[in-house]
């Protein structure tokens, strides 16, 4: 199947494109588009429609099945895997070429599914944009598919909608948007007409501007289109995400490497023991097959079945603690991650505002519950509280906006009920919020007859609108402007918003129904400090995290007070040096950026661009880095990010579709135990590559040393691929049992370019290799001397079984790296236990089993000498326990001296 081509998109009339357009003065965009308020005519969007194109995202390149398929073929070890088949297929070992072939091939399937990933974001984008959009055209109103929007379209917005386009607004009666998705921010933002002078205002704060995407929730707008498809900011998005690449795991990266160094060290192996058998008269043809057995069994071919099989047993378990894995490999990169970039809202905190403080009038603290201060005329506060809203639904699914809702809670914990006190007090009037007056006013008739004004807003504007307040008593006492300033400025340092409610009492409605003159010679009510609270979860989540050694990081479009308040709370930051807003980010380049990144721990009002470059700038410093969030503007970094995390709940399908791994309960906690997992999952493949590389190791060195020792190449090459076959294939797989480590958490993540061999694990193999082979060695110059003249299988079968054996002790004893078997417990692993008993029980068949003794070329062995032969079998194991005790001495000898420090 050829590719397919991507959806074009003509570029505009040069006239028609406005850069920075919020800068721009609305009747100035008309004139530019050439457009006016009554629309333009059929004729003429229609020609715009054909020149530009529909508003739609451009869809991405479809790759062919078979070019997926062939590239699943390309990596090195995979093509070595493939090579050993051939041979073992050569050598009459159908069962194992049979079995490579099986691995390749669940591999390439796994390859192949994960290429749809990127096509599947990209759809999810385009489901996510407006369907129809209402406009105007040749002065008439009229509905039309979202995609037949051009350059100059006049769109009418009211709540509810979701805007279909980027646009510039040139009318706006209370509106407000919800824009969370696109910028972070948790609150609906009020919208006006008046232009922003900074044109390079972050998203956010672009006031005068509509989103494609985002949701109108309050008020009515008109706006002119000045962005369609992938020019609009959404399209700039799938753009990013598009371009953002594949990104290969940690696991990946050392299994590509160790299959090079392993290939190129199986070559000279077969090159090495061929020359050394012939220089000692050795049969061609036997020397030609032994050459190539070891190099078949020199590639642990279980080993992709090993990594697949213990990242899908980390996956089913993580299910039960809500997180669910797209993509296998991720479950070892996030246990790998350096640095965890999350988003604010709805990640660290709840995405509810709340009433976190309240004050009297007189700027006097009072409690959440305000029953439980002094009664008087305060009780007017909480009825304002209660009265003052439009809040609608039961209390466990309450609609409206989202600072009205935290006033409708608090009021109602304290017993101010909305129903009743509307009953008593019924709504006569209102004056709607707008952000010129930035108040919302609401006018209540009393049972004498007369009216009580209750008015809310911005607090600096409320107290200037005062003329006296209420104290804790009730009684009136004059405003004290310093102390109103102390409050409201140490409350929004506390990351607060701070709004405050006043009252006016006038004996008859204005006639003219203007409620504006009524605003003035208020009496201060109270004072509230609203928040989006943190998580309860998430400080412990984020010390377990700073414990583990990851660096959490928080990335928002939420206000920088805001952010570092949240921050301060949860210990991410300290102070305000650590943190950075998207205009400070946007002036530095990403060279001078990367010299400051790794000092900075919270990201306020930045875009979509800009969490990219966050993201890049950590990898390029040598982090891996996972990156959480759910909104539409996370997706360019959860895809870039070296494994990205979505929330499931809240989550877009964009983000979602975007991310390697989804937590389905929306709790950023749920990390901690994808971090465990991670780390215990790479732990256990770590703990095959030993057991599997020792084991090669030493049937090597038996092979090589033998005739430098003036004695025959011990095993067959039947024997080399049997114990490739037997070891490397049950023992091996269990690993992916293996429980987490005692002191998994409290150590620091694997250093991204570690090698596969560090922390001892290449010193590992070749000692205890050494040991292996010198056992099996001893064992062939004790047993040629007492084997019968002319039955040299004899002591064959002796050296045969001690390397055999000796490896089921050496898988034994590594399930730890640090604690004794008998720590650990022998029934703490049953796969493990039942595979080296079921190992133990066929390597005795192929010594006492007729039919095998002839297949195998064996022969049976005296019960004394199967008794030394295990015996000389557990002397690895017994050296690799006294290996571990002087590691934990070692520990122990650190912490103290750490302790002394």
């Amino acid at each position: 199947m050829p590719k397919q081509p991507s959806l074009v998109h003509t570029s505009p009339n040069p006239a028609y494109v406005i850069d920075a357009a919020h800068a721009v003065d609305a009747d100035q965009v008309l004139l530019r588009l050439e457009s006016s308020p009554q629309g333009l005519t059929d004729a003429e969007a229609h020609a715009r429609h054909e020149a530009i194109g529909p508003n739609d995202l451009p869809e991405g390149e479809v790759r062919s099945v078979a070019a997926m398929i062939i590239d699943q073929f390309k990596d090195f070890l995979i093509l070595l895997l493939l090579g050993a088949a051939v041979v073992s297929g050569v050598l009459g070992e159908i069962a194992d070429t049979i079995a490579i072939l099986v691995i390749v091939a669940l591999n390439a399937v796994i390859g192949v599914v994960q290429e749809y990933r990127a096509e599947r974001a990209m759809e999810a984008l385009r489901k996510m944009a407006a369907e129809t959009a209402t406009v105007r055209r040749d002065g008439q109103v009229t509905e039309i598919p979202a995609s037949q929007l051009t350059l100059g379209d006049i769109v009418l917005l009211d709540a509810g909608r979701i805007v279909p386009a980027d646009m510039r607004l040139i009318e706006s009666a209370g509106l407000r948007a919800a824009e969370a998705t696109l910028t972070g921010e948790s609150l609906p933002v009020d919208k006006t007409v008046d232009t922003i002078s900074d044109a390079k205002a972050p998203l956010g704060d672009r006031t005068d501007m509509a989103f494609r995407s985002t949701q109108i929730v309050h008020g009515r707008g008109t706006g002119v289109v000045t962005g369609v498809g992938i020019t609009t900011e959404i399209g700039k998005i799938a753009k990013l995400l598009s371009s953002t690449g594949d990104v290969k795991t940690p696991l990946q990266k050392r299994l590509a490497q160790f299959g090079r160094q392993l290939g190129l060290a199986a070559l000279g192996l077969c090159t090495i023991v061929f020359v050394i058998g012939m220089m000692n008269g050795e049969d061609l043809l036997v020397m030609f097959l032994t050459a190539v057995s070891l190099a078949v069994a020199a590639v642990p071919e279980a080993l992709p079945a090993v990594a697949t099989i213990a990242l899908a047993f980390g996956a089913r378990r993580l299910v039960k603690a809500h997180t669910l894995v797209r993509k296998l490999p991720a479950v070892e990169t996030l246990g790998s991650v350096t640095y965890i970039c999350t988003d604010k809202t709805g990640t660290l905190t709840l995405n509810q505002m709340t009433a976190e403080r309240l004050a009297g009038g007189d700027a006097s603290e009072l409690t959440l519950r305000l029953h439980e201060n002094s009664t008087g005329e305060e009780s007017w506060f909480g009825r304002a509280l209660a009265l003052s809203n439009d809040v609608d639904g039961a209390d466990d699914s309450l609609i409206g906006d989202p600072t009205e809702i935290a006033f409708y809670r608090v009021a109602a914990e304290s017993g101010y009920e909305r129903a009743a006190l509307s009953a008593q007090f019924p709504r006569s009037a209102e004056l709607p919020f707008d952000s010129d007056r930035k108040l919302m006013s609401t006018a209540h008739e009393l049972p004498d007859g007369t009216y009580m004004l209750l008015t809310k807003g911005a607090a600096e504007t409320m107290v200037e609108r005062s003329v006296d307040a209420l104290d804790a008593t009730g009684g009136r006492v004059a405003i004290n402007p310093a102390m109103a300033t102390a409050r409201i400025d140490g409350w929004s340092a506390e990351g607060l918003r701070v709004l405050a409610f006043g009252m006016r009492r006038f004996d008859s409605l204005p006639d003219d129904g203007d409620m504006g003159g009524l605003e003035c010679d208020l009496t201060l009510l109270g004072y509230v400090g609203l928040l989006d609270p943190p998580r309860e979860e998430a400080l412990e989540a984020v010390t377990t995290c700073k414990h583990a050694g990851i660096i959490p990081v928080m990335i928002t479009g939420d206000h920088p007070a805001t952010a570092l308040a949240i921050a301060k709370r949860l210990g991410i930051a300290q102070h305000a040096d650590q943190m950075m807003t998207g205009t400070e980010l946007d002036a530095l380049t990403l060279e001078a950026f990367e010299g400051r990144v790794e000092g900075i721990r919270v990201y306020a009002r930045v875009a979509p661009e800009q969490k990219l470059k966050i993201v890049q700038a950590l990898q390029d410093r040598g982090e891996y880095v996972a990156m959480t969030g759910d909104g539409v503007n996370d997706a360019p970094a959860l895809a870039r990010a070296d494994i990205g995390v979505a929330m499931g709940i809240t989550g877009t399908d964009v983000a979602k579709e975007a991310a390697d791994m989804v937590l389905l309960d929306d709790n950023f906690s749920s990390i901690v135990s994808s971090v465990r997992e991670g780390r215990r999952i790479f732990d256990n493949i770590r703990k095959f590559i030993k057991y599997t590389m020792t084991s090669n190791s030493g049937e090597i060195w038996t092979i090589l040393l033998a005739p430098l020792l003036g004695m025959p190449i011990p095993l067959l090459p039947i024997h080399i691929l049997w114990i490739n076959l037997v070891t490397d294939g049950l023992p091996g797989l269990a690993y992916a049992s293996e429980p987490h480590e005692k002191n998994l958490m409290d150590r620091a993540p694997r250093a991204p370019k570690e090698s596969i061999f560090a922390d001892g694990l290449g010193v590992h193999l070749i000692w205890v290799g050494l040991l292996m082979g010198g056992a099996s060695l001893f064992m062939q110059a004790w047993a040629m001397p007492q084997a019968p003249a002319g039955h040299d299988l004899y002591w064959r079968t002796m050296v045969f079984t001690v390397l055999c054996l000796s490896q089921m002790g050496h898988a034994l004893a590594i399930r730890s790296d640090r604690q004794s078997l008998f720590q650990v417990g022998l029934f703490s692993n049953m796969p493990m236990l039942g595979a080296v008993l079921l190992t133990f029980l066929l390597q005795l068949a192929t010594i006492y089993v007729p039919f095998m003794q002839v297949v195998f070329k064996t022969e049976a062995l005296s019960l004394r000498d199967l008794l030394i032969a295990l015996a000389l079998s557990t002397v690895v194991f017994w050296a690799v326990e006294i290996e571990k005790w002087f590691k934990r001495r070692r520990d122990a000898q650190a912490a103290t001296l750490a302790e002394a420090l």
